[in-house]
């Protein structure tokens, strides 16, 4: 074959310049003069927020930076700096899965027994492990080499995998494809799991163990509005309680989005759909604002909710709620009664009761005869709203 030459590529700018400073553009795509005009970009200014993994620190973001300040000096743009506010968003890594093979032979021995036998461990693929338990059959239709694989059990004729966190590979065959977790356990499943897992800028290992859990709070918010096949939104009126915990869940999740808090959002919609099943609530009022709250994490549950309750519109297009603070004060508090420094009960009394009250109500009481054995009290000690102490 002939040898081909070709000329040395010199129009590097398109690639370095374009790639790095191409946010501008975006202020002033119809211009056809200059990459961006003065009286655009002083309006529009700089990025107010750039979200991507820290291997862009030492790649995109320092070139963009480069640039900006390039343009700067110029005169071309009016900020010294390209991105008001920037987050590296935490690597999620891998949980990889071992099987224990016998030396010299096709056996394979539970991670509970392996101490026992001379044995290397493997990697195995997750895909076919659920919860640390491998599935002997398709193990072996995995590989050929595995076709007539034995295995020694433990007692609840379950094999055990060994696990470690490590970044997704394919060597390491614990890449977990994102279509087989929505197709088993729906997109907005696999979206709460991804934000529950741990705080954005953290890198945090993925437990296909923890799925479950979201599953059963996204079927548990369903029956909020269900009885088996029967939707039983009522137009009543909601208790003060119920009121709080939305209002709670509402001042929650507002201060979370701000601060890209999504983790603990996620924990703050569990409390909510616990404490309003407790309460039996299937109040319209309640439930919308709920739904609304709830569309930025799983917007698809959201969205047929949403229509369930009657709504032509998408839930995207509804009015982010307000909370009242009037819901959020606190009527009551609860006091731990101690007898001698040790904890043995709580009570709750009226937020604004006095000391006097306090003490009569725990001396009173029935429980604190057992701790008593019917001596006087030496002291009395009250920290309000908070703890009772009865030296004896």
């Amino acid at each position: 074959m002939e040898n081909k030459k070709y000329p040395l590529e010199l129009a590097t700018m398109p690639g370095f310049a374009g790639s790095s400073a191409y946010y501008l553009r975006y202020e002033d795509p119809q211009n056809t003069e200059c990459l961006v005009s003065k009286e655009n970009n002083e309006y529009w200014r700089n990025v107010d927020l750039y979200i991507g993994g820290t291997e862009h620190a030492t790649g995109h973001l320092i070139y963009s930076r480069f640039w900006n300040k390039f343009l700067f000096d110029y005169g071309i743009v009016v900020e010294d700096e390209p991105f008001k506010k920037l987050i590296n968003q935490g690597m999620i890594q891998g949980r990889s899965n071992f099987v224990y093979r016998i030396k010299n032979t096709n056996t394979f021995v539970s991670h509970g027994l392996k101490d026992q036998y001379d044995v290397t461990p493997i990697h195995v693929d997750v895909n076919i492990v659920g919860n640390d338990i491998l599935d002997t059959d398709k193990f072996r239709a995995w590989r050929p080499e595995f076709v007539d694989a034995e295995f020694i059990l433990e007692d609840d004729e379950k094999y055990h995998c060994g696990y470690a966190v490590e970044k997704m590979s394919k060597s390491t065959y614990n890449v977990v494809n994102p279509d087989d977790v929505v197709e088993r356990f729906g997109a907005d499943t696999l979206r709460l799991y991804e934000m529950f897992l741990g705080p954005l800028e953290q890198s945090k290992p993925w437990d296909t163990n923890g799925i479950d859990g979201v599953s059963r709070f996204l079927r548990k918010l369903w029956n909020l509005f269900f009885s088996g096949e029967t939707f039983t939104v009522s137009e009543e009126q909601p208790t003060a309680e119920e009121l709080k915990s939305i209002h709670k869940l509402i001042k929650k999740i507002g201060q979370d989005i701000e601060n890209f808090s999504f983790n603990t959002s996620v924990a703050a919609f569990m409390i909510c759909v616990n404490e309003l099943t407790a309460l039996k609530c299937n109040k319209r009022v309640v439930l919308s604002d709920l739904i609304v709250v709830l569309s930025p994490f799983a917007p698809h549950i959201a969205e047929e909710l949403w229509h369930r309750l009657g709504h032509d519109t998408t839930v995207c297009d509804a009015r982010f709620p307000d909370y009242n603070e009037e819901y959020l004060k606190e009527s009551s508090v609860k006091y731990t009664i101690s007898f001698n420094g040790k904890a043995r009960y709580t009570l709750d009394f009226p937020i604004d009761a006095t000391r006097e009250t306090v003490e009569n109500a725990v001396l009173t009481n029935e429980s604190s005869q057992k701790w008593l054995e019917g001596k006087t009290p030496k002291k009395i000690i009250v920290v309000p709203n908070k703890i009772v102490n009865v030296v004896i």
